[in-house]
């Protein structure tokens, strides 16, 4: 079953037979919501720093639709309109946008019965879960993380298609059936597909850079690290890797070879026994090849700022137009680089690797040959099967509420794989070839990274195959053909997919009665996931394919494994009616990965989907993640008619975030609201990477 046969299910549910529409009654509220950051700063993803400036200026209304149907079974109907308009928000996210939190048509359902049967068909939302500040067995509908957890659920909460069914059985228990269509949360940075495959130019010598993929959510206030690594313009793999190929060309438009007063070229797939480190380190003990080129430099010796020079400007520094141009715009290398600063990048000392070139010391020149003017481009593959959820939910005698859920179908959390291919779109395999020069103990030194076609020896894509010197002493190749032809580059194919996982969890709440608390709630929510796609990361391998050494897609891994997540949180009231909750979350990650580190010849570890970031060592992830929160709500006012809220969240490694909000009742029909945002703390945390996000919000509600 597909979406447009939930569409005709519940079209042909409002369609019967002989079925009138009674005179509706019709409700709404007009929203009106300004936000501005509270400090200056520069937030993920963005290119420039902002000051106390604006985010949002929002305006939105809702019209509420309700009425019944005169049939027999006593059926409603329940429509819900939304119009929405923000002056400050980033390109397309200005106006509605459907399966977002801005979509025009928010519910549409009706509610009938079917013998012991209430059937609600249509578009709609399923709670679960009852945990503050999270969702954890809300499993069926989407959410829109645009404002992170900033938005009450029902706004954020993105309503989907489904038919709903519930029963009660003789035993007091309810049994609830669902059949959702399957559609993916919604992620500033995140979602939308390349209107092609970008690079820099043609093959043709010249070292003009490329331009990056533009994102729709460029410049939202709200992009994680995780998101901005893989679509970021700066920090996104989907930039970085086509950047990447103008250094591999500007290397390759060097590879020429003098021969009888003229020079001819020959391809990078010759330097095989020369990295990355060799040429940065100056390393030039007999076997090594780099020192082939010292004449980029001062023609005497490489360097680390040799090699940034090459990558960010025009002219290398002998003055040849050998630079490939970057001129920083992708995080490749810093403007400056020393060769101390380079030796503590790789090898973890002081500061990690936190620019793209550093986290591939042993990339040979040879694997850059397959490099050469690579591309890149994204594609959003989500399928569509339903989901299926069921819950059961009941009361013991002794007073304990309790439900059991189970869901399969699509995670809404959408990954990201990798592949190459060349531009016909044939899959390109990342190929080992050692070459022959070992170390003291009989360990071979440099692996390449070839990628090949099926049924091909060598690299299909890059610069031209090696000449043998019997070319070259026939004319070989003129220093004119600078490198292999448009046809034959690598594309660093993203696609954007939904997984498929079992889900089965539960809940309970019981009410105690205490000395000095009075009633105190107990409660606990409980999922188990199988097969959720996590990062794992292979920084280093003893077969050599690794990132270390220039494996891209082998080392970046989407790989599945089971979560258990659960929340304990105790609910009590305190002073006068102020509602004090206290919960203690846990995610653990039941096939965590972490092997060796920096130091040995495998590193391989569990990679932090929202935060890992080339600024951050590719941040790895916690085995057990734990958060804390505590919930404080009170009214005011002479009949407590006012209200405010506040919910602090600390995490581990000191991520914390505080919303401190109040509503405030100026009348039957209009609410004026207040909200600050602060996050602070580590900035390699869920929370604390908003640092430069905090806000500050005012808002205004009128119901009809």
């Amino acid at each position: 079953m597909n979406k447009i046969n939930l569409y005709k299910s519940v079209l042909s549910t409002v369609l019967l037979s002989g079925v009138v529409f009674a005179e509706p009654e019709v409700t709404g509220k007009i929203t009106a919501e300004s936000a501005q950051f509270t400090s200056s700063g520069t937030s993920i993803g963005a290119t420039t720093s902002h000051g106390k400036d604006n985010f949002k200026n929002q305006l939105s209304g809702r019209v509420y639709i309700d009425g019944a149907l005169e049939d027999e079974l006593g059926s409603t109907y329940h429509v819900e309109l939304q119009g929405f308009h923000d002056t400050e928000a980033v390109n397309s996210h200005d106006s509605n946008e459907p399966y977002t939190q801005r979509d025009p048509l928010r519910e549409a359902y009706i509610d009938t019965s079917y013998g012991d049967w209430l059937v609600r068909a249509g578009k709609q939302q399923v709670v679960w879960g009852t945990a503050d500040g999270m969702k954890l067995l809300d499993s069926i509908n989407p959410t829109d993380y645009s404002e992170m957890a900033q938005n009450q659920m029902e706004d954020s909460r993105i309503p989907i298609w489904m038919i709903n069914a519930e029963t009660n059985d003789e035993y007091g228990g309810n049994h609830q059936f669902i059949v959702s269509e399957s559609q993916s949360s919604f992620f500033s940075g995140l979602g939308e597909e390349s209107s092609g495959a970008k690079g820099s130019a043609a093959l043709d010598g010249s070292s003009t850079p490329f331009t990056p993929h533009t994102n729709n959510s460029s410049g939202a206030a709200f992009i994680t690290k995780g998101a901005d690594t893989i679509t970021g313009k700066k920090n996104g793999f989907l930039n970085v890797a086509p950047a990447l190929g103008s250094v591999a060309q500007a290397f390759d438009r060097g590879a020429l070879y003098l021969h009888s007063g003229t020079y001819y070229y020959v391809s990078l797939q010759g330097y095989n026994k020369a990295s990355v480190d060799d040429f940065a380190s100056n390393y030039n003990q007999a076997g090594n090849q780099s020192i082939g080129f010292k004449g980029f430099c001062d023609n005497t010796n490489t360097s680390a700022q040799c090699l940034t020079n090459i990558v960010n400007n025009a002219m290398a520094p002998n003055g040849a137009n050998y630079g490939a141009n970057n001129a920083n715009a992708q995080n490749l290398m810093p403007a400056t680089v020393s060769n101390n600063d380079w030796h503590n990048a790789v090898n973890g000392v002081g500061s990690a690797p936190s620019y793209v070139i550093a986290y591939m010391p042993d990339a040979t020149f040879a694997t850059f040959d397959a490099f050469v003017n690579m591309k890149s481009k994204y594609i959003v593959d989500h399928e569509n099967e339903p989901v299926i959820g069921y819950r059961y939910k009941n009361t013991t005698d002794s007073g304990i509420n309790y439900s059991l859920n189970f869901s399969y179908g699509n995670d809404t959390n959408p990954y990201v794989d990798m592949e190459w291919q060349d531009t016909s779109g044939n899959v390109l395999t990342e190929t080992v070839t050692a070459a022959e020069a070992t170390d003291v103990n009989g360990n071979v030194i440099y692996y390449t990274n070839s990628l090949r076609a099926a049924g091909d020896s060598s690299n299909s894509v890059g610069g031209k195959s090696i000449l043998s010197s019997a070319e070259l002493a026939a004319g070989g190749m003129g220093a004119s053909s600078k490198a292999g032809t448009a046809t034959d580059v690598a594309v660093l194919v993203m696609k954007e997919k939904l997984n498929k996982i079992k889900q089965i969890g539960g809940s309970m709440d019981m009410t105690l009665e205490t000395d000095t608390f009075g009633p105190m709630v107990i409660r606990g929510e409980a999922v188990y996931q199988k097969d959720v796609m996590s990062p794992v990361i292979t920084r280093k391998d003893t077969s050599g394919k690794d990132l270390n050494h220039g494996f891209l897609v082998s080392s970046l891994n989407m790989t599945k494994g089971d979560r258990f997540k659960y929340v304990l949180g105790a609910d009590i009231t305190a002073l006068t009616n102020m509602m004090v909750s206290l919960q203690f979350i846990q995610d653990r990650n039941l096939d965590y990965v972490d092997d060796g580190s920096i130091n040995n010849g495998v590193w391989k570890y569990t990679g932090d989907m929202a935060t890992m970031h080339l600024t951050n060592n590719l941040n790895k992830a916690e085995e057990n993640k734990e958060f804390y929160s505590l919930y404080l709500s009170k009214p005011f006012g002479e009949s407590g008619q006012h209200r405010w809220n506040n919910i602090f969240i600390f995490e581990e490694n000191n991520g914390r975030w505080n919303r401190f909000d109040v509503e405030y009742t100026i009348d039957d029909n209009t609410i004026g609201t207040v909200e600050y945002n602060k996050y602070w703390g580590n900035p390699d945390t869920q929370f604390g990477q908003f640092k430069d996000s905090s806000n500050i919000q005012v808002g205004l509600k009128y119901t009809f």
